[in-house]
């Protein structure tokens, strides 16, 4: 039930986060004169509507998104009445037209700006002071190895952890591994996999105190680590998870509601530092991807839909991790942010960047003592743009097929 009740409450976030993006593009071109005759929740039948003014708002039945109709998106529209020529969008300035086409993304990254100030404030960050260098390896220990290529949690017939037979605890450090120094929990990660499977010798430390234990290392499939696209080859396996922060340091920090903002800042930098190149690395995926849904192992570091979203949403409720739950939703409210900006039609930066070539063009024109050339016709474009929604369109049914078939998932059901 709490799985289910958590994908419907995701699910629902996703479904408010794309009407305000809706309304984002409404209230910003009503406040700029232009006439917006239709604002839905929702596509396919009415449900319920209303008018007020010259706008139609009402509830559809599929609910799947939204939509705003703003008259004359395009000089090429056709079914703008001859009164509403004045008023129709593509007649208003530039930058007129830049704010109503980004006000969508700029809704969806202050979404996205308004969550973490919040997490901020009542469920913490993770702490500055455990970022950007590599951690020691503090360790947690599993109750066992997952042999296959999977990131779960323990389920009956998995073998036991060689490192809870070993009688190592939860915040041990591991400082070396068969008399080689492991300063980092890489270091550690990286020398387990070298060695092959049965004993070895494990140094650590305990409360300051220094302590050997011989463990049984197990044989598991896993990706080599440089090269994490590649085949799982068998490698070995203490059982431990990390890295975790050292005793009495904190992973997440709170913050006041001043002391929140700079915070917030620092995050959504990294976030976006992080979008970026996860957009970059979304066409190697591809084969994985591919690999997932024809029978395969699902990559865990394979592109989502909103349908994998929400299901991992579903799971963080399941589980109590409501922080899993809010970065959730705030990733992807930056990641449509960002990827509606992308100048490419029928997105939301496409429409932008024809308005700023034509604007641009026109200076030029100018310049040069020359007519100026007019407007984009958008209907020489639309081989470009039926291109762009087939290739959006595979893709996104791709993710969609292998969320469905071979979902990933971070706890165990």
């Amino acid at each position: 039930m709490a799985y289910l009740l958590g994908m419907v409450l995701f699910a629902l976030a996703i479904l408010i986060s794309v009407s305000l993006h809706e309304a984002g593009h409404m209230l910003t071109a009503k406040a700029f004169g232009m006439k917006v005759t239709r604002y839905f929740v929702g596509f396919g039948p009415t449900l319920w509507s209303f008018k007020r003014g010259e706008t139609e708002y009402g509830i559809k039945g599929i609910p799947l998104g939204g939509f705003c109709k703003i008259v004359g998106m395009t000089p090429q529209d056709d079914d703008v009445e001859p009164a509403d020529q004045p008023r129709a969008m593509w007649r208003y300035p530039v930058w007129k037209r830049t704010i109503v086409m980004s006000a969508g993304s700029i809704t969806h990254f202050a979404l996205a700006l308004v969550a973490i100030w919040l997490a901020a404030i009542f469920m913490g960050l993770p702490n500055p002071a455990l970022q950007g260098k590599p951690l020691a390896a503090y360790v947690k220990v599993t109750d066992c190895v997952v042999t296959a290529n999977e990131q779960r949690e323990c389920k009956p017939g998995d073998p036991a952890s060689p490192a809870r037979q070993a009688g190592l605890r939860d915040n041990d450090r591991i400082v070396a591994v068969n008399g080689t120094a492991v300063p980092t929990y890489a270091d550690l990660v990286k020398k387990i996999r070298e060695l092959p499977v049965g004993p070895a010798t494990i140094t650590y430390e305990r409360d300051g105190v220094t302590g050997e234990t011989k463990a049984d290392l197990a044989a598991v499939q896993r990706t080599p680590i440089d090269k994490p696209d590649a085949a799982p080859v068998t490698v070995s396996a203490l059982g431990v998870a990390g890295p975790v922060p050292p005793p009495g340091v904190p992973l997440m920090v709170k913050y006041g509601p001043v002391d929140a903002i700079g915070e917030t800042a620092h995050y959504t930098g990294d976030l976006a530092v992080g979008t970026f190149e996860s957009m970059k690395r979304i066409p190697e995926k591809v084969p994985a991807l591919w690999t997932a849904v024809t029978g395969g192992e699902r990559d865990v570091d394979t592109p989502i839909s909103v349908v994998g979203a929400t299901r991992l949403g579903g799971e963080a409720v399941q589980h109590d991790a409501w922080e899993l739950f809010v970065s959730l939703f705030i990733g992807l409210n930056f990641f449509i942010g960002v990827f509606n900006l992308l100048p490419l039609l029928p997105l939301d930066g496409g429409h932008i960047i024809i308005a700023w070539f034509e604007r641009v063009r026109s200076w030029i024109f100018a310049g040069l003592g020359r007519p100026d050339p007019g407007r984009v016709d958008y209907l020489k474009l639309m081989p470009i743009t039926y291109a762009v929604i087939l290739i959006g369109g595979a893709f996104t049914l791709l993710t969609v097929t292998a969320d469905i078939f071979n979902p990933i998932t971070l706890f165990s059901r």
